[in-house]
């Protein structure tokens, strides 16, 4: 088959879930619009929520979810030594995401307070690429299925994958929105990176950063900002931590 004149090789393609509320997954099977094309460019051998086949043979993998238990980590080292190419796909998969919020309890409090008296196996989440080796991340909670056809278009043809080097604020702005900080809302999109095209934002609803730090963001003049309109460092923080996207750099920086 042919893309833009340009010969392709149709890549197989396995998905797969992990600890997760399977939204990514959905998204990839949303959008009928460009559903036909999008599922044109790849063989699916392995997905779930769309096909009963199951395969091992598999090019690319996009794993969603976070790891929260001894056999995810070891079907998810499987499936590392099957696939050439493996997508961590969703907040959860690149970050832990909202499941990493229990990391901040004793684990065995946590078993109690959600399975009471019948427990059940369960360890602190990690990210996929805290157990094998990741090979690029699509965030957002849950992704953009444009960004995933994208970036997908991008693997197929040998393109280079390229994510904006600038916050979601940009794209806030682009749709000419008001500021939620002029509504009385602390809006993580001056420092999140962009790429979901500021959907929340576009709604009136603040950005919660799930996808992450954009590449160079400025802490100090959002804290500034963050101050000015009266919200304190810990609701700051708290906020900051909701989808464990801003680890390691927020904790250095607030």
């Amino acid at each position: 088959m042919k893309y833009l004149g340009v010969e392709l090789q149709k890549p197989k393609v396995g998905v797969f879930d992990f600890t997760s509320c399977e939204g990514c997954q959905l998204q990839l099977a949303n959008k009928e619009g460009s559903l036909v094309d999008f599922l044109s460019l790849i063989e699916i051998v392995n997905f779930r929520e769309i096909s009963s086949d199951k395969s091992d043979d598999y090019d690319v993998a996009l794993i969603e979810g976070s790891i929260s238990r001894a056999d995810e980590v070891e079907r998810l080292k499987k499936i590392r030594e099957n696939a050439k190419i493996l997508v961590a796909l969703g907040s959860c998969a690149c970050f832990g995401g909202v499941n990493s919020l229990k990391n901040r309890f004793p684990i065995e409090e946590v078993v109690t307070e959600v399975y009471g008296d019948m427990p059940k196996e369960t360890e602190p989440v990690r990210r996929v690429s805290d157990v094998v080796k990741v090979d690029l991340c699509i965030p957002g909670c849950p992704v953009s299925k444009a960004e995933v056809e994208r970036i997908v278009v991008n693997l197929v043809t040998g393109a280079e994958v390229k994510f904006p080097k600038y916050p979601v604020c940009v794209e806030c702005k682009q749709h000419v929105n008001t500021c939620l900080f002029d509504l009385g809302q602390l809006c993580l999109g001056p420092i999140t990176q962009a790429g979901c095209g500021a959907v929340c934002p576009n709604g009136k609803y603040p950005c919660l950063g799930c996808r992450g730090a954009f590449a160079d963001p400025n802490y100090e003049a959002f804290k500034n900002i963050v101050a000015e309109k009266g919200f304190s460092m810990e609701y700051l923080k708290e906020r900051l931590s909701f989808y464990n996207g801003f680890s390691g750099a927020y904790k250095d920086e607030m």
